[in-house]
């Protein structure tokens, strides 16, 4: 069974990119094969992974939009069985032109149907909206992983988050299952970060990742090389932690 997570929330800077390439990354060094889907216009998780965005002739766009094979426009990357359903900034059209067509939701889910057989593990960036980019995603998604930042606002918009999830459950995916919420760029030492766990932790007592990334330079100057963090810096606290969150991916996936 290929295992899709939507990895959403539609606060912008949460980590969504960081923890798609790098979870990804540590799930294919685990022996899984992984697809990234980059569904953001800004194209971070294409370029964080060397792919010459904007020379591409053909990106997610062209699948969603105009119903290209997604075999046709996935990208091999540098990480052992690890590829990436590229876009760019030409995504951003896709919004308007996706509401005016029948089934809009389940364009994703429709072209992913023809490459699952091919992975393990897909990943879908997310953008930072609950637009139809994003309902696409959690359609064709399995599991859902929401990333949090621990900071004062964490908690603002999740709300509105997991309304969405179950209005799609009712509607659209009766399959989709919350994953967990993982915190992302933890400072540990400040008592806000404390208090934001714990908060939480009570929102969320059995949903909650063990694993806190913390907020580290290597994992931010990572993306600027191409590279995902264990391939820049495997030694660095950020490689550590993703490498014990995909371990616990594939033990909740597994359940």
């Amino acid at each position: 069974m290929t295992h899709i997570l939507a990895v959403a929330n539609q606060k912008g800077g949460v980590g969504k990119t960081t923890t798609s390439i790098n979870l990804g990354a540590y799930l294919a060094k685990l022996g899984q094969r992984v697809l990234i889907v980059d569904l953001d216009p800004q194209g971070n998780s294409s370029s964080g992974l060397a792919i010459a965005k904007n020379q591409l002739s053909a990106t997610v766009y062209n699948v969603l939009v105009e119903g290209v094979a997604a075999e046709q426009v996935i990208q091999q990357t540098s990480v052992k069985n690890m590829d990436v359903l590229p876009a760019n900034s030409v995504l951003a059209a896709a919004e308007l032109e996706l509401s005016q067509q029948q089934q809009r939701e389940f364009q994703l889910r429709r072209a992913l149907g023809g490459v699952t057989d091919r992975y393990d593990f897909i990943l879908i960036d997310c953008p930072p909206s609950l637009g139809l980019l994003t309902l696409n995603g959690l359609v064709a998604a399995t599991h859902l992983l929401i990333p949090v930042q621990s900071e004062y606002f964490a908690l603002e918009g999740l709300g509105q988050l997991l309304a969405t999830v179950k209005r799609v459950r009712q509607a659209l995916n009766p399959q989709l299952v919350l994953l967990g919420v993982v915190i992302t760029m933890h400072a540990s030492r400040t008592s806000l970060a404390a208090q934001v766990q714990g908060e939480l932790r009570h929102h969320f007592p059995d949903t909650l990742f063990e694993t806190i990334i913390p907020r580290n330079i290597r994992l931010a100057e990572a993306p600027s090389h191409g590279k995902p963090i264990n391939q820049y810096d495997r030694f660095s606290k950020g490689a550590q932690s993703y490498k014990r969150l995909a371990k616990e991916v594939l033990q909740r996936v597994s359940k």
